[in-house]
């Protein structure tokens, strides 16, 4: 079963990259994930000299694997307990 991870990555400088620049960057990821087995990349936000990954996997190890082989350091991985939104208020009993 994937578990969802957010991956928070010190990347210096990243805040100033082109669109070309985070384009290059976005094809060294795929390259690395499509050599991995069980890991997904769902999206990413860049900010200031950071970047936080949302990512499916199997386990944290397989997110380590996409970090040595890309390049990109994962400076903390947090495995996502529950997602909520404005939404989520309608759908609780109280």
């Amino acid at each position: 079963m994937m578990k969802r991870y957010v991956i928070e990555r010190d990347l210096p400088g990243v805040g100033a990259m082109s669109g070309a620049e985070l384009g290059g960057a976005a094809r060294t990821s795929n390259a690395a994930l499509a050599r991995i087995p069980g890991v997904q990349w769902e999206h990413s936000y860049v900010a200031g000299d950071k970047t936080f990954c949302i990512y499916l996997a199997e386990n944290e190890e397989r997110i380590r694997e996409h970090a040595e082989l890309s390049g990109f350091p994962a400076t903390r991985i947090t495995e996502i307990a529950a997602i909520i939104d404005p939404t989520t208020e309608s759908s609780c009993a109280i």
